[in-house]
């Protein structure tokens, strides 16, 4: 599972208000391993002041080095209105951009390009949002006295997105800086609004409100930025395995009759995230207080409160190409003469997990399209292709984001790694299919479904570096286990593998 996106999330969180003066640099740090450098340029030319962020950053996944570049470009007036935006990624062998420019009616017209695939939208701007100028000036307009609190709305570029922040005043403090100097900063903590668990940000700013340092957690890590000299920031970068770190260790070799039955886990959750896995029919959720859940996988709830498919199901969107004729042409012909969703899902499944037949671990994370091409990728474009089959012929279909168990990756052995599949609605109930795995099975821990976006798709992997899994105990077992008060067991009516 790619984890270099999660990291570009929460930096260009801790970058968001960084327009700077001039020429700037910053050095990129994952418990003080150097893993890459923002470079932030801001200039003023008449009535326009455009802000570019570049961030290069290195990551290692199971000894395969994974390069990522993403340039965000703001162009504002000089009192905070937006004016234009533009974004490019490299989260697969091609560039993903987004350019977005105001029209004289207020509104903004907005290009998505995923996979070599473009569509253009119209945006109207969130109220109150702003860009990377507008925030710079909020900060230093509510001022930097200690115990003062605020709420300023970002616009994600990337996303195209707005995130409602709430910003507290620390006070000052004398910081370390990379190029051995002190500086004395002012201390403010960024946290979403609304958001459940801890999405908090520290940042340390100058009195025109530029980012001189910013910390974050991480999978565990402890993710930093800091002002350095251009030669500081381009110092080579050093390794760091992120799939290693979010790797869980099994409590017992899950065997593979133990995985076609259903299994009750008991698992701890360190840290403050209320809701760190997803209720679906196929997995029920129970809390025990103090971080510990006890989830049952493999059960069919039949009277599962879970909601019916939303329009998303089965919506298209830049990644999950579902209207694309190729797409469509392609369903059809895998699936043949099926006669129910239920038979075709299982063709497309069977048929997808031959049809990708490279097992790139250098992919960042591919559009359906993309990966109908050049068949190459592992989970998500698994995941994300399969969805776009499924919708593209009628069937509600969503991504999965989780963890599966493993004999072996990385060097580690029994562990549960982070993994993605897909889920179609079928006769009035969520099933899995996951075409990486080619089966679904009982290891299959689900931390939140989403219509694969990428950005929706990491966020669900938050607690990743957080879990621990104290205890698996298979069904034939679990009518000689006690209850949690007031919960029933409901061994019954296992759904099979797909």
């Amino acid at each position: 599972m790619r984890r270099r996106l999660a990291a570009v999330a929460v930096l260009l969180c801790l970058t968001a208000n960084s327009a700077l003066a001039d020429q700037r640099w910053m050095t990129v740090l994952l418990d003080g391993r150097k893993v890459g450098n923002l470079e932030i340029d801001r200039d003023q030319a008449g009535d326009k002041v455009t802000t570019t962020q570049v961030l290069n950053f290195r990551l290692t996944r199971v000894h395969t080095p994974i390069l990522l570049e993403t340039r965000i470009k703001t162009v504002e007036s000089p009192l905070g209105a937006p004016l234009a935006f533009y974004a490019s990624t490299n989260m697969s062998s091609q560039q993903n951009l987004v350019e977005g420019e105001v029209r004289d009616d207020g509104a903004f017209q907005v290009a998505n390009t995923v996979g070599g695939q473009s569509k253009v939208n119209l945006l109207i701007w969130p109220t109150g949002a702003s860009l990377a100028e507008g925030q710079r000036l909020a900060m230093v307009a509510h001022g930097f006295k200690p115990g003062t609190t605020y709420q300023i709305r970002n616009f994600d570029t990337v996303k195209q997105q707005v995130a409602n922040v709430e910003v507290v005043v620390i006070g000052d403090e004398v910081v370390d800086m990379p190029d051995d100097r002190r500086e004395t900063v002012h201390h403010l903590k960024e946290s979403l609004v609304g958001a459940s668990g801890d999405h908090s940000v520290d940042i340390w700013v100058d009195d025109q409100g530029y980012i001189r340092r910013g910390i974050s957690p991480l999978l565990g890590f402890r993710l930093e930025m800091a002002a350095c000299s251009e030669a500081c920031a381009k110092a080579p970068d050093q390794d760091v395995d992120l799939l290693r770190a979010a790797m869980i260790q099994s409590p017992r070799p899950m065997v593979m009759g133990l995985r076609a039955a259903p299994v009750r886990y008991t698992v701890t959750v360190r840290g403050n995230f209320p809701q760190p896995f997803v209720e679906t029919d196929e997995q029920h959720v129970v809390s025990l207080g103090d971080g510990v859940y006890i989830i049952d996988v493999g059960f069919g709830h039949m009277t599962s409160d879970e909601a019916a498919p939303s329009p998303e199901d089965t919506a298209a969107n830049a990644w999950v190409q579902s209207d694309s004729p190729q797409i469509r042409a392609f369903a059809r012909q895998i699936a043949g003469d099926a006669s129910s969703d239920l038979q075709r899902m299982r063709r497309l499944r069977s048929y997808i997990s031959d049809y990708i037949s490279r097992k790139g671990l250098d992919v960042g994370y591919a559009s359906a399209l993309e990966t109908m091409e050049s068949r190459n990728g592992d989970c998500t474009e698994h995941a994300v292709l399969l969805t776009a089959l499924a919708r593209s012929m009628g069937i509600p279909a969503r991504v999965v984001t989780g963890v599966v168990y493993v004999e072996r990756m990385g060097g580690m052995s029994r562990v549960f790694v982070p993994h993605a599949w897909t889920q179609a609605f079928i006769n009035g109930r969520w099933i899995s299919f996951d075409s990486a795995q080619r089966r679904f099975d009982s290891t299959h821990i689900a931390l939140g479904v989403g219509n694969g976006d990428p950005w929706r798709f990491f966020a669900a992997m938050s607690t990743l570096g957080h879990i621990t899994i104290d205890r698996a105990v298979a069904a034939s077992n679990l009518m000689d286990l006690p209850m949690p008060s007031g919960i029933t067991a409901n061994v019954g009516g296992g759904k099979g593998s797909n």
